[in-house]
């Protein structure tokens, strides 16, 4: 299976891929103020509760507590001039209206998946499903002492990529040249170092970097993103202390890639993706 590192997308699909979400249904009628004739401690108590720590503490005071209510007061007259005028129903509050209660709709339909999903993933903590002992972490840094470091030149075709590697399996000094001509790579991509242990990173990547020495240019490889150049600059031996959570987290990860592929036989998801 190829490894998952967007864990909580990918579980956020398998959560809600098989069903479309509706529109909601939305009343605009039930969003009416409906308490302008009383001004109450209640209407005082809510207002404070929406104030800034320096505009709180000043209603705490006998004039800025005089000075909320006559707010209040100016705010629940214009309230009941406008419901007595039906601003409520005209066009430009109907719309606006109802374009932010969807909005919040989306904003809260939106919560409780994600609230699903991190309750999901407490629950296999707490039952032991991620747990990784010293023994498994001891084995993987006895294999995999180390960080490596590398660089990457991505182009959007076969054939330029395989002239672009030819000119730096020649001329690796060229490197910045053939970056700055060809490279099609995101900003946060484009000649940034990417330093990694086995486990963290893409495995064709990793493959490559393990299997090059410092200064050597490597590829191509494809992905969505395009042909891979590699250039890898740079490896480094890590104390069992620097390494440690890194390997705790590459082994979870493996981990959930198993219960992820274990759901993939209990749930049928549909996954559409314009790139393939």
């Amino acid at each position: 299976m190829r490894k998952i590192r967007l864990f909580y997308f990918f579980t956020l699909l398998l959560l809600t891929a098989c069903q479309k979400p509706q529109p909601a249904v939305l009343d605009l009628e039930d969003s009416l103020p409906t308490d302008i004739s009383t001004l109450t401690e209640k209407d005082i108590h809510a207002r404070l509760g929406m104030l800034s720590r320096e505009d709180y503490n000043f209603a705490q005071t006998l004039i800025g507590r005089q000075n909320l209510i006559q707010v209040i007061l100016r705010e629940k007259l214009i309230l009941a001039d406008a419901l007595a005028q039906n601003i409520q129903q005209s066009a430009d509050y109907k719309k606006s209206a109802q374009e932010k209660k969807q909005q919040l709709s989306d904003i809260y339909r939106e919560y409780t998946r994600q609230l699903l999903v991190d309750l999901w993933y407490q629950k296999q903590r707490s039952t032991g499903a991620l747990d990784i002992s010293n023994e498994e972490i001891a084995a993987y840094y006895k294999k995999y002492p180390y960080e490596m470091t590398v660089q990457q030149i991505i182009v959007d075709n076969a054939q330029t990529a395989d002239q672009v590697l030819r000119t730096l399996k020649h001329s690796p000094g060229r490197w910045k040249e053939m970056s700055r001509q060809y490279n099609t790579a995101p900003d946060v991509i484009r000649d940034n170092n990417f330093t990694f242990m086995p486990g963290e990173f893409l495995p064709e990547i990793e493959v490559i970097a393990a299997n090059s020495t410092v200064g050597s240019v490597q590829g191509f490889i494809k992905t969505a993103l395009g042909f891979h150049i590699i250039k890898k600059t740079g490896e480094k031996h890590l104390s069992k202390e620097e390494a440690t959570p890194r390997i705790r987290a590459v082994l979870e990860n493996e981990r959930l890639d198993a219960i992820l592929e274990s759901l993939q036989t209990k749930y049928e998801v549909m996954i559409y993706d314009k790139n393939e």
